[in-house]
């Protein structure tokens, strides 16, 4: 059953995602800019051609030693940086590796970061980052009591999904990052943080909203959930009801493990 706060909750993520009228039956995404009509034809831009600027031809490869080798988050943090296996490397600004509480119970894995958190080396800092902090806050949750990274660590260029590749050799410093972390709680953030740590034919879509176990490298047996990646959610606000439905359950079981939360504001 849903308590008073559950629903105030609710309430708060609609809010935070663009509805005020309760009494509506279309969904309405306000996160999208309107586009203003116009009454006359204009002649089409003249827009310059700017060559993209190109990845090095560098071969995607693995190094899981390097990745094992690190002792603390900040030995993996300079693992990374020295780490070539992934053309993204050279088309990003900076490298975003995490924020957050490194001793929290809960963790947070997206997939890559955009351009804001290319320029900060944070991430979810953008629009995404902002509307999930505002819905973690909702049960409690701040970036003092979780931890998040990505998948990724370099903005693939142009916002591009990342490839199987890229994931692939990226995991053995995600699966690292989570030792070192040695959290509780994982939480999946969109299709590809799922499809890297899960494996399997299922998508998010039949994933989504299910606590299942998993197993560190360090042998440790942690709940693992997969929910809808923000961006998706301003994309498609359709979703956001299963977004709170989820949200639901990971603070329910926070609670029975005794974490502190606050009280939605």
């Amino acid at each position: 059953m849903i308590d008073s706060q559950d629903l105030k909750m609710i309430l708060s993520i609609y809010k935070d995602a663009g509805d005020d009228e309760i009494i509506s039956t279309t969904t309405q995404n306000r996160f999208e800019e309107k586009k203003e009509a116009s009454s006359m034809s204009e002649p089409d831009p003249i827009i310059a051609t700017v060559s993209p600027r190109l990845s090095p031809q560098i071969a995607q490869k693995r190094d899981d030693s390097s990745a094992s080798a690190a002792k603390s988050l900040e030995e993996l943090k300079e693992a990374l940086r020295a780490f070539e296996g992934c053309a993204l490397k050279y088309t990003a600004t900076n490298l975003v590796f995490g924020d957050g509480n490194p001793k929290a119970r809960i963790m947070f894995i997206g997939e890559a970061p955009g351009a804001d958190e290319d320029r900060q080396g944070l991430p979810f800092v953008g629009q995404s980052g902002q509307l999930l902090d505002k819905m973690l806050s909702c049960i409690g949750l701040t970036r003092e009591t979780f931890y998040i990274t990505n998948i990724i660590p370099w903005r693939p260029p142009g916002n591009r999904q990342p490839t199987p590749a890229e994931a692939e050799v990226c995991l053995p410093f995600v699966r690292r990052h989570i030792d070192l972390v040695n959290p509780d709680f994982l939480v999946l953030l969109g299709g590809t943080a799922t499809k890297t740590l899960l494996g399997g034919r299922d998508g998010i879509m039949r994933l989504r909203g299910t606590w299942k176990e998993y197993t560190t490298d360090a042998g440790k047996k942690i709940k693992i959930m997969a929910i809808f990646h923000p961006a998706y959610l301003l994309r498609s606000p359709g979703q956001k009801r299963e977004v709170w439905l989820d949200l639901i359950k990971i603070k329910h079981s926070l609670k029975e493990a005794g974490v502190t939360l606050k009280e939605c504001l």
